[in-house]
Formats: C-alpha cells, sequence, structure tokens
C-alpha cells in the first residue's frame, strides 16, 4: 500500500516494458542481427513475462529492476512502509526464483540481468547462452 497519493501516481507510472536499460540490451542485440520477441508470457499458469524471449533457442531474458526485484547491490527498502515494502520485494524474489525454476523444468534457459548491469554486458552474456543452446 502507497504511504501517499504522491507515492502511488509515481508507482503507477513506473514502466513495466521498454524501459532504459531494456531498451538499451535490445538495441545492441539487434544491431548484432539478433532478432527476439518483446514482452511475452512463456508458458501456460505463468504469470511474468520475460522482456525477451528468443523461442528457438528456448532463452529467456528478463531484466529486472533493482529496486522492484531486491538487488543485492542496489536495492534499498523505503523508510515508509518498510515491513510492506519488504514483503512486496520479497514476495518478487520468490516469484522470481519460481518462475526460474519453472521456466528450467520446461527446457527453457533463463539470464536475469541487473538494471545497474552494462548493457554491453548483459549483450554478452545472453549471446554466450544463444551460442550454446542454438536450437534444442
Amino acid at each position: 500500500m502507497a504511504s501517499s497519493p504522491a507515492v502511488r501516481a509515481r508507482m503507477q507510472a513506473q514502466r513495466t516494458r521498454d524501459t532504459g536499460p531494456e531498451l538499451a540490451v535490445r538495441r545492441l542485440l539487434h544491431a548484432q542481427g539478433f532478432r527476439y520477441r518483446v514482452d511475452r508470457p512463456i508458458l501456460p499458469g505463468v504469470r511474468s513475462r520475460a522482456d525477451l524471449v528468443f523461442s528457438r533457442a528456448r532463452l529467456a531474458v528478463f531484466v529486472d529492476g533493482c529496486f522492484w526485484h531486491g538487488c543485492p547491490d542496489h536495492g534499498r527498502l523505503p523508510t515508509a512502509n518498510r515491513d510492506w515494502w519488504q514483503r512486496k520485494i520479497e514476495g518478487n524474489m520468490t516469484r522470481d526464483s519460481l518462475v526460474d525454476q519453472r521456466l528450467d523444468d520446461a527446457g527453457w534457459t533463463v539470464v536475469r540481468v541487473w538494471e545497474h548491469e552494462p548493457p554491453e554486458r548483459a549483450v554478452e552474456r545472453i549471446v554466450a547462452e544463444l551460442a550454446a543452446h542454438p536450437r534444442r
């Protein structure tokens, strides 16, 4: 629950796709000739949508925000409604872990990129996974 109408408005305005870090990764991959789907559900019954999906390689990429996904380096809890935010972010982290496990069980590879990770480094990791699993 938001601590004020201003906080609620900021939360509602938060982008869920096409964020700066996501666009930077997409631009670099596209420039290298890679094609992918954007903001796609992967498995029936899994509510989470991957930011980038390489269907043939069965690779799902998630570009995670430091605040919302509990980055160990940059994730900080607000002082207002601290208990609520802690439960919220821990819930997000638990959901991320369960999504990763379900995708892995279904034969998918998951790459999670933190928003603070340099896009070039993220692309290197994604390309390495694509090379390891060109088509399964």
